[in-house]
């Protein structure tokens, strides 16, 4: 039993008639006989009385017309349902980026993928760089938004932009009056930073190492405004990108004296066939994408 033998015993079924069903599928007589007839002998059952022209659905018959009719219409439904995703009516992106890009790098550029692509679902899940590369590869995320992805096995990652990194101390910290810092003077003050996993925190522990300090963490949070509140306040310092504190009023963005820039890419797990929707979100980054 297939499709095109459903297809034509509904039709004959429906219309009463082998010629009127020929015609409405646009085949020979002959072929639409020959196709249920077919359909009986699988069924080992007589589906339709044939008496001269006229055609009646046997008990047999009765029973499968509304079953052969949910078939197809179920077929029909999810034909169209792939046509909205070819077309992108509909269809979802699923992405993971750290919370810092997605709070100010990332909410204007979705509000404009969004403006031309409005039937398209974005799904969007915050976590740290280590944590998203393993999202991407357990296949619980489409896209990943990854600082400074280096060697990367089992991904494949584009250039997307570049960000400066700098330190950031409140007006009324001592530091305040400089206007830039070395990390040596970064490391002789408290620090308030992202946990372990995040490309900020695993870069505190990196410069402390090349330069043999000792980072004294005193708050630790993933909660970037918490962040900022704990700088603003005076009670301890911290790196993050330029863009995070360059119009906060109450925040001194100090450049450090050998810049330092994070570079962002976009990932996604070798070998995943992207969708539809995963390839035009991710041309529509690539368009954007600054240096």
């Amino acid at each position: 039993m297939d499709l095109r033998q459903l297809r034509n015993f509904v039709m004959v079924a429906e219309h009463a008639s082998f010629t009127r069903a020929a015609k409405v599928l646009g085949v020979a007589q002959p072929a639409v006989s020959t196709a249920i007839k077919k359909l009986e002998k699988d069924l080992g059952l007589v589906l339709l009385h044939r008496q001269d022209k006229r055609v009646q659905l046997t008990a047999e018959g009765r029973e499968l017309l509304p079953h052969a009719q949910a078939i197809l219409q179920r077929v029909e439904q999810a034909t169209q349902a792939m046509a909205r995703l070819r077309d992108l009516d509909r269809g979802e992106v699923r992405i993971a980026l750290p919370g810092m890009i997605g709070s100010y790098y990332f909410p204007a550029l979705l509000m404009a993928f969004h403006h031309r692509y409005p039937d398209l679902k974005l799904s969007m899940y915050e976590a740290g760089t280590g944590e998203i590369r393993g999202m991407l590869e357990r296949d619980e995320v489409d896209i990943g938004i990854i600082a400074q992805p280096g060697e990367q096995y089992g991904l494949e990652t584009v250039p997307l932009t570049r960000a400066e990194m700098v330190a950031a101390v409140g007006y009324e910290h001592p530091l305040s009056s400089q206007d830039e810092i070395s990390w040596e003077e970064f490391f002789q003050h408290e620090l308030v930073m992202f946990k372990r996993g995040y490309y900020h925190r695993e870069l505190v522990h990196e410069m402390a190492a090349e330069t043999g300090q000792k980072p004294e963490i005193a708050f630790e949070t993933n909660l970037l405004e918490l962040i900022r509140s704990i700088v603003r306040q005076g009670f301890a310092i911290t790196t993050v990108l330029k863009m995070v504190v360059e119009n906060d009023p109450e925040i001194k963005a100090l450049p450090f004296k050998e810049p330092i820039h994070m570079d962002l890419h976009v990932g996604w797990k070798s070998g995943r066939a992207l969708t539809q929707a995963d390839r035009t979100f991710l041309d529509f980054l690539l368009e954007q994408k600054t240096d």
